[in-house]
């Protein structure tokens, strides 16, 4: 037996034992969960089809793994307006295992009540363990707290250091707008003379941390040289 299920905006034709790969669902691994949108149902060349789904049809599914598709790269270029712009997208997968197709209301023989005890036993040893840790998490939590603290102000560090004085137009630079001078501004970039001054190094470091190619920083160095003789 066959059935067509809808999960994460995509269709999938399954059979029991089919391993499948659909977007995230919040389970754990070995978790059963329930796909309550079955399409349509059959065997053969006798299919069901619902309208839009089949009332009391079930598809169950054991959780395999969690984990990540292949990163896709989104590119945007304006022709003549020297912009662009690369964005990376990576899609949260679960693999999971198909393991009954059920109709008619038929409840799943296996589900993840069946595995509560466990885990209820489970929750025991492991509230009384942190329990007993928990005076030890709190002494380590105080002395880790100014190492955190310094971690998220180098994380919020910007990429450059702003120079003392009156901020250069950017936006006089041909490609570069108000938003990109705003961000341009949160890294420490605001003269024609810091612009003009990047090295190789400064750009690829542009490159990994802003949504500027390298090819767009270096057209507005050559441009802000120029403005900065003036």
């Amino acid at each position: 037996m066959f059935a067509v299920i809808k999960t994460g905006g995509k269709q999938y034709r399954v059979a029991a034992n089919d391993l499948l790969k659909i977007e995230k669902v919040e389970a754990n691994v070995g978790d059963i969960v329930e796909i309550g949108h079955v399409l349509a149902h059959g065997e053969g060349e006798n299919v069901t089809f619902g309208a839009p789904f089949v009332d009391g049809a079930l598809v169950t599914a054991e959780v395999v793994e969690q984990g990540k598709n292949r990163t896709v790269i989104a590119f945007k270029k304006r022709r003549r307006q020297n912009s662009r712009r690369k964005i990376g997208h990576r899609q949260l997968l679960t693999t999971v295992r198909i393991s009954e197709i059920l109709l008619s209301g038929a409840k799943p023989t296996k589900t993840a009540a069946v595995k509560a005890p466990k885990k209820e036993a489970k929750a025991e040893v492991a509230s009384e363990a942190k329990a007993e840790a928990a005076p030890k998490e709190a002494k380590a939590k105080k002395e880790a707290a100014p190492k955190d603290d310094a971690n998220a102000e180098t994380a919020a560090a910007p990429l450059f250091k702003a120079p003392k004085g009156e901020p250069d137009d950017l936006t006089v630079i041909k490609g570069i707008g108000p938003v990109a001078a705003k961000d341009l501004a949160e890294q420490g970039i605001i003269t024609f003379a810091q612009l003009a001054k990047l090295t190789e190094k400064d750009v690829a470091k542009i490159d990994e941390h802003m949504p500027f190619s390298a090819d767009q920083i270096k057209d507005w160095r050559e441009q802000a040289k120029e403005l900065a003789k003036k």
